[in-house]
């Protein structure tokens, strides 16, 4: 299987480089709308604003070419924002359309928290179904490293993966199909996330 990782000018893509190879991926970079043809899977990491994550994938003619591949029941792994993007909408980039493949918006977590915003650091995740081949192999009540200040409220709450909670229960992770999405970051998440993109990789992937 060939994982092409978007490059689409943002976002922590070294570090989930290095995370797939080290499980023998055979992962590359994606620049240009030619270059999905030559893959299996996408995965889109995350880091950076919702616009501007848009603004570049349009910028780069990926845009189109994304949103028709997951239309097309294709393999995705979003990670952070490439979760954030699957949406129709973000408070944090008013006016800026996301993917809208999965129907919800993201939203600011609630302002008037005491809580530190963004939300950074190690928190557990609640699993909505522990046999999803997702989780494989992960603890029960999995701890997850997150660093967001806005989060995706799905309307279809079938395809919530997982749940967290900070200031209020949040939807951490989505499943559907060979479609797989998550607000934490694997690549940081140390055994925990490399299972879960193994399980992604070996599991839903090649489904």
């Amino acid at each position: 299987m060939k994982v092409g990782v978007l490059d689409y000018a943002a976002g922590n893509l070294r570090s989930v480089l290095n995370a797939l190879k080290s499980l023998e991926a055979d992962a590359t970079l994606v620049t240009k709308p030619d270059q999905i043809d030559a893959v299996d899977t996408l995965v889109l990491p995350g880091q950076g604003a919702f616009g501007d994550c848009v603004g570049n994938l349009v910028s780069q003619g990926l845009f189109q070419p994304v949103r028709d591949w997951i239309h097309a029941g294709k393999p995705y792994l979003g990670i952070c924002i490439g979760y954030q993007i699957l949406f129709e909408a973000s408070e944090e980039s008013p006016g800026t359309e996301g993917l809208g493949v999965l129907p919800g918006k993201v939203v600011h977590f609630p302002r008037e928290s005491d809580l530190k915003i963004p939300h950074m650091g190690w928190n557990n995740l609640s699993l909505t179904n522990p046999d999803d081949d997702l989780w494989s192999g992960v603890p029960e009540n999995p701890h997850v490293y997150f660093v967001h200040s806005y989060y995706p409220t799905p309307t279809d709450n079938s395809v919530v993966a997982a749940t967290s909670e900070y200031a209020l229960p949040f939807a951490a992770a989505v499943r559907r199909g060979n479609l797989a999405a998550t607000q934490f970051h694997p690549e940081k998440s140390q055994a925990t996330g490399l299972q879960l993109l193994k399980n992604y990789l070996t599991k839903i992937a090649p489904a």
